[in-house]
């Protein structure tokens, strides 16, 4: 059995789920080479997957940004004529179809951090385990991202980008139905 496994008191919840207790160093060799080698490998490819997350969720960011952009440029070319002859519930549906997207786009970021959130946890407890603890000791540069003094959080500013296109939204739909 793990050694690490062997205090029941010691443990967290996160160290119950991850560490195999049936396994220890002693299953690998005497020394524990191909444990510790074993658990790098894991904590690489954790790493690897968490980077992954973290370039798909800037593309996602790029995307709705982009289409955001691209409509608020189609509805400037066209808002002299075509938007005043729209029908009330043309302007309703575009609206509301711009606000459900920005609201998906809030919930895709949102789910984004909580999956960062767990990457890094689990990260974390395999650096337990590796002789160099690197993202818990940068976490604690940046202050355990409690004050946005020292860290100002990556989702924070993300999750404004689309609660201003709703508000914009919002307030462009109210106008433009007072001008219908």
């Amino acid at each position: 059995m793990n050694p690490d496994l062997a205090n029941p008191e010691a443990l967290t919840e996160l160290d119950t789920r991850l560490w195999n207790g049936r396994l220890g160093t002693q299953d690998y060799d005497a020394a524990g080479e191909k444990y510790q080698a074993a658990i790098l490998e894991q904590y690489k490819l954790c790493v690897e997957m968490a980077d992954r997350i973290s370039a798909r969720r800037s593309l996602t960011n790029t995307f709705f940004l982009t289409a955001n952009a691209a409509l608020l440029t189609a509805a400037g070319a066209v808002s002299g004529t075509i938007l005043q002859d729209m029908p009330t519930w043309g302007l309703v549906v575009a609206g509301l179809v711009a606000v459900g997207q920005c609201g998906a786009w809030f919930l895709l970021i949102t789910s984004y951090r909580q999956l960062n959130r767990a990457k890094y946890k689990v990260i974390g407890a395999l650096e337990r385990r590796l002789p160099a603890r690197l993202y818990d000791a940068e976490w604690g540069e940046l202050g355990d991202g409690k004050t946005i003094r020292q860290y100002v959080s990556l989702t924070l500013i993300e999750l404004w980008i689309p609660a201003l296109f709703m508000v914009f939204y919002v307030a462009a739909g109210a106008a433009a139905l007072q001008l219908a």
